[in-house]
């Protein structure tokens, strides 16, 4: 069972390294974004097989603050490539 875990980070390192790699060499901003999400998706999972290897809880926390960082970070992006702003200010008190 843990050849099955081993395997597993080694598929997740190998797809981190084809994504940093999109990053990199992305045609266009909205396909680094995506590759961005997805290497914090891959990161918190690697984490994951981390944690079962290791047998530990104490990765559990680290996982659910990367994954709230990493969601944060792709709305973010996701609303300055549309809109070009990420907070609108309103200039006209009332």
């Amino acid at each position: 069972m843990m050849i099955f875990f081993w395997v597993v980070l080694l598929l997740i390192s190998l797809s981190m390294i084809a994504l940093i790699y999109r990053l990199i060499k992305g045609p266009s901003v909205p396909d680094r974004v995506v590759a961005l999400d997805a290497l914090g998706v891959a990161l918190i999972s690697m984490i994951g097989v981390i944690s079962i290897l290791a047998d530990t809880i104490f990765f559990l926390d680290i996982i659910l603050l990367l994954a709230i960082l990493a969601f944060i970070g792709t709305v973010a992006f996701s609303k300055f490539l549309e809109k070009g702003e990420i907070i609108q200010r309103d200039n006209n008190p009332k």
